[in-house]
């Protein structure tokens, strides 16, 4: 399946298919030098079947986790492409999941100003959601994605035979992200997650995520208004994520614990059963004034106030713009229970 995301800035195809990673070369044009960007996490073979595409090929693997979504990682980037004689008319491709997505992207959107970009997500999270809008950043200080640029790929390519050797808890942490789009946008995708095992409708969840995502953005490219959405339980999700970083908590996993709070009790009913059948926590031992001071630099915050998004139904979401201040009661749900467990 090819789903084209159409923007006013230009349009670029999303494919999903198994095994369509052998047939980058059809999707990507990679007759030219090419800075294939993996981890160490991920297994080499994908990244060696691109760079095998490539006409000139330059592959760098960083060490696999959050930290290398850092300004010195990018340099690194940077200065290989500068010193292999990189021009505007080359192109770089990622290969794994959302770190690798976010500095790829933009290191593309930096050197010379920019020059192409595809994506070739490998982890269940990227490829429902990083790989896809044209978000691209870095972490600064503790403080995530505070650094970044909207940077569209010319391509990306889902193939979900690659996603068959992530650990279970990665699965998960992935599939939390079209949880936190099915609970704002589509019902019908959530009484998936409810009603199925949603470890074996990997493909049918992917899909319906994209073309949930694919609205979005195609509305509203630069996150202006509608593409707020996508933040649902990202706000205090990202105060756990940098306040619990020594706990190896996973983006997925804090940005479950994120949409507790701004749900209604109906939802968060039917919401809990589903978190601990794709066994995602729902609490975490976090001092919640740990995650308050991390929320302040929050990107949506801005005189003393935050935006966040709300919802009282499955299927629908509101808009709220409320006091930094009373985020404080609402971090509590999630940590006064870590506590006791």
């Amino acid at each position: 399946m090819i789903i084209p995301i159409n923007l006013d800035t230009g349009s670029y195809p999303i494919e999903i298919e198994r095994g369509a990673l052998h047939r980058a070369r059809e999707l990507f044009r990679l007759d030219r030098k090419v800075l294939v960007v993996t981890d160490s996490g991920v297994p080499a073979c994908y990244a060696e079947e691109i760079a095998a595409a490539a006409k000139e090929p330059y592959l760098v693997t960083v060490p696999q986790g959050e930290e290398s979504k850092s300004l010195s990682a990018f340099e690194k980037l940077l200065s290989k492409m500068l010193s292999c004689g990189f021009s505007r008319k080359d192109c770089v491709v990622s290969v794994g999941g959302g770190v690798v997505s976010d500095l790829a992207g933009f290191t593309a959107a930096s050197y010379m100003r920019g020059i192409d970009f595809y994506s070739v997500p490998t982890t269940v999270l990227s490829a429902v959601d990083a790989s896809i809008g044209g978000k691209t950043a870095l972490n600064l200080d503790g403080i995530k994605n505070i650094v970044g640029a909207f940077y569209q790929p010319k391509a990306v390519l889902i193939d979900p035979d690659t996603m068959k050797t992530l650990p279970g808890r990665q699965v998960s942490n992935g599939l939390c992200e079209a949880l936190k789009m099915s609970i704002t946008s589509d019902p019908e995708l959530f009484d998936v997650f409810e009603q199925q095992d949603p470890y074996c409708c990997l493909d049918e969840i992917i899909t319906r995520s994209v073309m949930i995502k694919k609205a979005v953005v195609e509305q509203d490219e630069k996150e202006q208004n509608l593409r707020k959405v996508l933040n649902f339980g990202h706000t205090i999700g990202h105060g756990i994520e940098s306040a619990g970083h020594a706990l190896g908590l996973y983006h997925g996993e804090c940005v479950a614990m994120g949409m507790i709070p701004m749900c209604s009790k109906d939802v968060q009913k039917r919401l809990m059963p589903v978190l601990k059948k794709l066994k995602l926590p729902v609490s975490a031992p976090i001092d919640a004034e740990e995650i308050y001071r991390a929320l302040i630099h929050d990107k949506k915050a801005a005189g003393g106030e935050v935006s966040v998004v709300t919802v009282d139904e499955i299927g629908s979401f509101s808009f709220r713009t409320i006091p930094l201040s009373s985020l404080k009661p609402l971090i509590n749900i999630v940590t006064e229970q870590g506590e006791k467990a």
